[in-house]
């Protein structure tokens, strides 16, 4: 398909004869009415000669300047602000040219050439002009007949009165995508929006009719069905307030997806769908060093395990973004695997990736998936993740989580790869948890490695994220669906929250920001209540908390505090050159204490011996306090916070 475009592009003269003759007789005419003007419509003969002779001169420059640009591969109908960069480039380049043929070349035989500098400005102006107006007209003539036919389809097409909240770059791009679709189901009616600098103006010839404290009339007076938000980085607080003066009137409320969205290319900005916890949580998109990633993972080949699971995935789907040599998908569970090499090649298929079935803790299979790719950056995200399935199965938890750490990141080193990822929890500060403490000791083997080779070894930690297997989202959503009753642990309890797409994105970043041995920690956001979460949730689908679906409070357990601790100390966190992560000063141990901790680890792994397993966490980790933890948790509620700010439950450490 590209090369074909490429072919129609270079011989577009083939396709436009008529557009080619319209632009020679365009500059033709301007050039001699510029000749026109300097000579009061009044031409001396000598110069009549001159204007002969150098017209096809002036006009073969100023086409090959067009033709250099780029400006014959925009197709007239689509014209637009951004292509006139083009015509004045052509017009800046065609008169540097004519300026020093005229100031430069002094020769008897190119006087006849040398225009004056009066012509050469004016045709210039002229010319150009005429261009862009000739092509401008072309536009207009298009939306017309596009109009004329949207009107006529309006009759066929069921529309829905529809207000659009946000006259701001969104909704202005909304209403031009809508108003120009023959297939378009919204009759936009009107904007309205909070700025009232915009309010009594339009956007795209439709008029800002008030604020959103004038919903509930104007969906009276205009009959409105449906209001849509195009506020592009609305705070969440914002659109929960929209939402409900919608439930008020009331009137079906819809959302265009936000920039961030937009911007890596999940979605376009006629894609309307209904709101999303998400977008009540209102995370602002995370801006991110592209240079600094494209530096880090063009062109090279990248390994992702547990490529399946919530993280894994996502990782793998903004690492495509970075043009890497080649994707590696490890992944153990066969579904999930088949899941994202699916998605790849339809969505990427300019990327190769590789489908490697494998369990990390298999050493054969691992290296010789080493021996065969090289990968150059590996993100480690494959492990066991759910509390009270670990408490159950601690050997289990340890030999996946630290084991198989230490022998990927072991392989890495071994083979000569340039970073190496462990993606880590929020869970791993203080442990309450054998899967915690796993994670804790995850981190001390990949320190440990980092001093043993050249590779860059990092771990990044972050707690809650939305939407991942096993959090409480998905919980939620299974308990609404069957009717209720939503669990709560208590009204007041409040928990931070990152999106998969944001923490995957972080992750990157802390990635390409490591020098060899940090643990990154990322910054959670504000705190979002575990109770307006749940009811939000439950209006979101339709139904009314307490009426519909109920919420039963199940009380807190020993040990677990309702709020975050958010302050700590400059010693115990540094800051980094992105705002939301941090570097944590984390005590390390000695490569030997390493080494001792794995060998007691195998020696109760070989005893099949959980309890010994408890003891050794205990032991080694002081900090640790594996006893309180609780072996069976209710769904949905939220675990025990951590020690650093802004994260707390669900620590989502890539699951297989």
């Amino acid at each position: 398909m590209k090369v074909e475009t490429r072919l129609e592009d270079r011989y577009w003269y083939l396709r436009r004869p008529v557009q080619l003759l319209a632009d020679v007789t365009i500059l033709g005419a301007a050039f001699y009415f510029a000749y026109l003007l300097r000579f009061d419509f009044n031409i001396p003969e000598n110069y009549q000669g001159y204007a002969i002779n150098q017209l096809p001169f002036v006009v073969l420059i100023q086409f090959a300047s067009l033709m250099f640009v780029g400006a014959y591969s925009i197709i007239w109908r689509y014209i637009s602000l951004e292509d006139i960069k083009s015509f004045l480039k052509a017009a800046l380049i065609s008169s540097i040219i004519l300026l020093v043929i005229r100031l430069v070349f002094v020769a008897e035989e190119v006087t006849v050439w040398q225009v004056p500098l009066s012509v050469t400005l004016m045709s210039t102006i002229f010319g150009y002009s005429g261009l862009l107006a000739l092509r401008v007209l072309r536009r207009f003539i298009y939306e017309v007949s596009e109009k004329r036919g949207f009107s006529l389809a309006k009759r066929r097409i069921k529309q829905k009165p529809t207000l659009i909240v946000g006259a701001g770059r969104i909704g202005a791009a909304l209403a031009k995508e809508m108003v120009g679709r023959v297939d378009a189901e919204l009759d936009i009616r009107g904007f309205v929006d909070d700025d009232r600098r915009k309010q009594g103006g339009s956007v795209n010839s439709i008029k800002v009719l008030g604020s959103t404290l004038d919903l509930a009339r104007l969906v009276d007076e205009l009959q409105i069905e449906e209001v849509v938000l195009a506020m592009g980085e609305a705070k969440g607080k914002d659109i929960r307030r929209i939402l409900d003066i919608c439930r008020s009137i009331p009137i079906k409320a819809q959302i265009v997806p936000s920039l961030n969205e937009i911007a890596h290319g999940r979605v376009n900005v006629s894609r309307i769908r209904d709101v999303q916890i998400e977008d009540l949580l209102g995370r602002e998109p995370v801006k991110l060093d592209d240079a600094n990633l494209k530096e880090f993972l063009r062109d090279k080949v990248v390994m992702v395990t547990g490529a399946g699971g919530s993280i894994g995935s996502e990782l793998v789907r903004q690492i495509t973004g970075y043009e890497p040599a080649r994707i590696l998908l490890v992944e153990r569970a066969e579904y999930f695997l088949f899941n994202i090499e699916r998605e790849l090649e339809k969505d990427f298929p300019g990327i190769e990736n590789s489908a490697l079935l494998a369990d990390i803790g298999d050493e054969k299979r691992m290296r010789e998936i080493f021996e065969e790719f090289r990968p150059e950056v590996i993100f480690h995200a494959a492990a066991h993740k759910h509390v009270p399935l670990m408490e159950k199965n601690a050997i289990e938890a340890v030999k996946n989580n630290v084991l198989a750490t230490k022998l990927v990141g072991g392989l890495a080193g071994e083979y000569g790869a340039k970073d190496f990822v462990l993606i880590s929890t929020d869970k791993a500060v203080n442990p309450t948890s054998v899967m915690g403490a796993s994670k804790r000791f995850a981190e001390l083997v990949i320190q440990s490695l980092n001093r043993q080779h050249e590779t860059n070894y990092v771990a990044v930690r972050f707690g809650n994220v939305l939407g991942s297997a096993g959090s409480v989202v998905p919980i939620f959503k299974e308990q609404i669906e069957r009717g209720g009753p939503v669990t709560v642990t208590d009204r007041e309890m409040t928990r931070y929250f990152m999106t998969i797409p944001e923490a995957s994105q972080l992750v990157l970043q802390a990635a390409a920001l490591g020098r060899g041995g940090e643990i990154f920690i990322l910054d959670m956001g504000e705190p979002v209540r575990i109770l307006d979460l749940a009811e939000d949730m439950i209006r979101l689908s339709g139904l009314e908390p307490y009426e519909e679906i109920d919420i039963r409070f199940t009380g807190k357990r020993d040990g677990e505090k309702l709020f975050e601790e958010l302050e700590l100390t400059g010693e115990e966190l540094l800051k980094t050159k992105h705002p939301k992560i941090f570097i944590g000063r984390l005590a390390t141990y000695t490569d030997k204490e390493v080494e001792e901790i794995i060998a007691e680890i195998n020696g109760a792994i070989g005893r099949s011996n959980p309890d010994l397993v408890r003891e050794l966490i205990s032991e080694k980790l002081p900090e640790s306090s594996i006893g309180l933890a609780s072996p069976a948790e209710e769904p949905g509620e939220p675990e025990k916070e951590s020690f650093f700010p802004h994260t707390n439950e669900l620590g989502t450490a890539g699951n297989q």
